[in-house]
């Protein structure tokens, strides 16, 4: 079986560990928890990949490291990532969590591009040993390249029994078109458009009116970006099938970590049903007002 291309940028560590080389840069993964409400408590159902790029032992933004490739590396820097952290799901977490991993549509210019992409991902896949019903694809908001392609790309991730993610509706490219085009599973809404809308007792009504008509549709809701309290409470009594944020469990970068990150229970997510773990918050909590708290 031949190499990926993200496999050749890859050194494994004695643990098994996977760290990225790209030019001067050296990437790592980070998983943040997601949680799903289950009888009033958190429960942590899946984890999210995300890049941490540094060079010179110096950390830098992801925005920095992604604005120093060159356009025609896109594609591969975009696969690298990936394999960094599907190899690393398979030495971190637990062996039935699920993985959502990105996709940026602006890259998969033509057909050739998709077999290419599939290819790379079958064979990390392999490498792993990470069934594909564990990943979840997340298409960004970034524009497609070409709308016929990136049906093409969906579909054929589909077939692969891959899943499939839009990333921050409400943003850029990512609005109710894509959505009915691209007939996800998952949607994930934009962080700063959450918190517009639950500032006002309007803003939440149609907030949690998308939530219901999706799911009559079949299709779960992660609301991004959940940073303070008042915002979990409005996000369970609006139906939100999972949550993600700064206020429920920062990115942890595996290479930082003690141990193994916690075991994933089930859920909606779980193809097979697995041994139920202790939830991460088992208080109720209390019905919040709409917007911020202020000083009395």
């Amino acid at each position: 079986m031949s190499r990926s291309v993200g496999l050749n940028h890859v050194i494994r560590g004695d643990d098994g560990t996977a760290t990225g080389v790209w030019g001067a840069f050296t990437l790592e993964t980070a998983f943040q928890p997601i949680f799903a409400f289950r009888d009033g408590k958190l429960q942590i159902v899946a984890y999210e990949g995300l890049l941490r790029p540094s060079r010179d032992g110096v950390q830098v933004a992801p925005t920095t490291f992604f604005n120093e490739i060159a356009a025609a590396d896109r594609l591969s820097v975009e696969t690298l990532t990936r394999t960094l952290h599907l190899l690393n799901a398979a030495i971190w977490l637990d062996p039935d969590a699920t993985i959502f991993v990105n996709f940026d549509p602006s890259i998969f210019t033509e057909r050739s591009v998709v077999d290419n992409a599939l290819r790379d991902l079958r064979l990390v896949l392999h490498e792993a040993g990470i069934e594909p019903y564990r990943v979840i694809c997340e298409v960004t908001e970034q524009k497609a390249a070409s709308q016929e392609v990136l049906y093409a790309f969906v579909e054929a991730l589909r077939a692969n029994g891959l899943r499939i993610a839009i990333d921050d509706y409400g943003a850029a490219e990512s609005d109710i078109t894509r959505i009915r085009e691209l007939r996800p599973d998952i949607v994930k809404f934009d962080a700063q458009w959450i918190a517009r809308l639950m500032e006002t007792g309007a803003g939440f009504a149609l907030l949690t009116s998308m939530v219901e008509n999706f799911a009559e549709q079949g299709i779960m809701t992660v609301f991004e970006g959940i940073e303070e309290g008042w915002q979990l409470d409005l996000a369970e009594r609006s139906g939100a099938s999972m949550v993600q944020g700064f206020v429920l469990a920062r990115p942890e970068t595996v290479v930082a970590v003690a141990s193994p990150l916690p075991e994933t229970p089930p859920a909606e997510l779980a193809v097979e049903p697995q041994p139920q773990v202790k939830p991460v918050h088992s208080a109720r909590r209390a019905d919040r007002k709409f917007g911020r708290r202020r000083p009395s």
